[in-house]
């Protein structure tokens, strides 16, 4: 019997079934944000140095999304073939999928893991970090990487959840885990002047809450799952699927942590004083925040294309693809007007501006004013890449992808280096976003299976379709 809080992604009003299922998606999104925002939030406003508590986040959360990067991938790559299976109502492949999956990742977890604690110390040096805030720079990935095996596990769950059609169940204990989060923050901070351990302990607990409640949520959905054959306990067959589902998003993310280590290393060595990276932490959180909204929502588009797709319905793939573009560039252009309109009050926000410089304010406003104008343009690339990765299409998500990452990092050397300034920094990611949403329509539009939808989907229901569990009950 299926749970009330599943939708049917493969029937129904494709408006209203998107709004429904990408709504406590996107609400998720703003949530988990919270974590980090409250940590700068809280820091800087009431640690003793708040500008330096603020860059020592920074530069650590640069490392630590390498090492989160994982768990992305791990997250969206098990949900696709997740929703796969669900939409071609075949249960034996979808528990061996979620099998498959907690094993597999599990063991990539803990080598991550290990590198985060071997290679830590390294990664913040190269990186340039300055003395005055190394120490707090190092506790807080520290911490971080010790709290990994949660946050891999909310990750799958929620990710799983979501590609069976309940995205409301994993908004729910993300609430429950950020209300918590806050309070942390302001006792370890305030009460007990941990400053920038103190956040991430906070963090790190409710990551705790999260993943057990996640964790309990996920068993019973899977005792609820009925095959006539037993699964296996591991598939090599699905791990290979898992693979190559997952590996896109997790080079997409490594590349974009990545990219952001030597983005922060080059603005490090830009301004010594510190006022650079301060001004460009704050901003790039605004924007990050903006862009992982969409994200969101492209992440159930590509739930729902995967599942329309084992249906054979393409014509709904198409639908959705408008629903969620429509959805998403109002979202982001209610971004951009608040980051245009009110740069300064945003800054000031997260840092109290006698804890501020000139300079640092000055670097957060251009950031805001010249790369949030352009957050529509990268809407429209982020739900591309999503539909075309649902379909299956890795390698044009990839090249999308990596082509706007490279040409970012490469770009801010070349500006700086050409007498740009910090300026440079911003100018190159609207470049990256122009060519990469270009490259990404392209490999939208050239889908062969949606360039004749009636052609492909009648040549579907001609050929014989794998049956159904009997005991299917998605």
């Amino acid at each position: 019997m299926k749970r009330a809080a599943e939708l049917n992604l493969t029937s129904g009003s494709v408006w209203k079934t998107l709004l429904l299922y990408s709504l406590p998606l996107f609400g998720s999104a703003l949530v988990q944000q919270l974590y980090s925002l409250v940590d700068l939030l809280v820091v800087g406003n009431f640690a003793q140095e708040g500008a330096l508590a603020v860059d020592a986040i920074g530069n650590a959360t640069v490392v630590v999304n390498v090492l989160l990067s994982f768990a992305l991938g791990a997250n969206a790559g098990c949900a696709v073939i997740v929703a796969k299976y669900a939409g071609a109502k075949n249960n034996k492949k979808l528990r061996e999928t979620v099998n498959t999956a907690l094993i597999s990742f599990s063991v990539l977890c803990a080598v991550i893991m290990a590198f985060g604690f071997g290679f830590g110390n390294l990664s913040l040096k190269a990186l340039s970090v300055h003395g005055a805030y190394f120490g707090d720079c190092l506790d807080y990935l520290y911490i971080y990487v010790g709290s990994l095996p949660f946050i891999f596990l909310y990750n799958l769950g929620c990710g799983i959840c979501s590609a069976l059609g309940d995205s409301k169940t994993p908004f729910i204990f993300l609430v429950i885990s950020s209300v918590l989060n806050i309070a942390l923050d302001f006792l370890f901070v305030c009460a007990f002047h941990m400053d920038v351990a103190g956040a991430a302990w906070a963090t790190f607990i409710s990551q705790v809450i999260s993943c057990i409640l996640t964790g309990i949520v996920l068993v019973k959905k899977m005792k609820a799952v009925n095959s006539e054959e037993k699964p296996l306990k591991f598939n090599k067959s699905i791990l290979k699927e898992l693979t190559i589902a997952s590996v896109p998003v997790i080079l997409q993310q490594c590349f974009v942590s990545v990219g952001n280590f030597f983005v922060n290393k080059r603005i490090n060595n830009l301004d010594t004083t510190g006022d650079a990276i301060t001004g460009f932490t704050t901003a790039f959180k605004l924007v990050y925040i903006a862009n992982s909204s969409v994200i969101s929502l492209t992440n159930g588009l590509s739930n729902f294309a995967s599942q329309n797709k084992a249906s054979n319905q393409y014509s709904r793939i198409k639908q959705g693809f408008i629903a969620i573009l429509v959805y998403s560039l109002i979202i982001s252009t209610f971004f951009t007007i608040f980051m245009v309109s009110l740069p300064e009050q945003l800054t000031s926000v997260f840092i109290q501006k006698d804890k501020l410089t000139d300079a640092a304010m000055q670097h957060s406003v251009q950031f805001l004013t010249i790369v949030g104008a352009f957050l529509p343009l990268v809407c429209v690339k982020i739900v591309a890449d999503g539909a075309v990765r649902g379909c299956g299409g890795n390698l044009g998500f990839a090249i999308s992808t990596f082509t706007d990452l490279i040409l970012r990092v490469a770009l801010v050397y070349v500006l700086i280096d050409a007498g740009w300034g910090f300026s440079g920094v911003c100018w190159a990611w609207v470049i990256g976003w122009a060519v990469g949403t270009a490259i990404a329509l392209g490999f939208w539009f050239g889908t062969k299976f949606l360039r004749g939808v009636k052609y492909f989907e009648k040549k579907s229901t001609n050929q014989t379709a794998t049956p159904p569990d009997k005991n299917s009950n998605l």
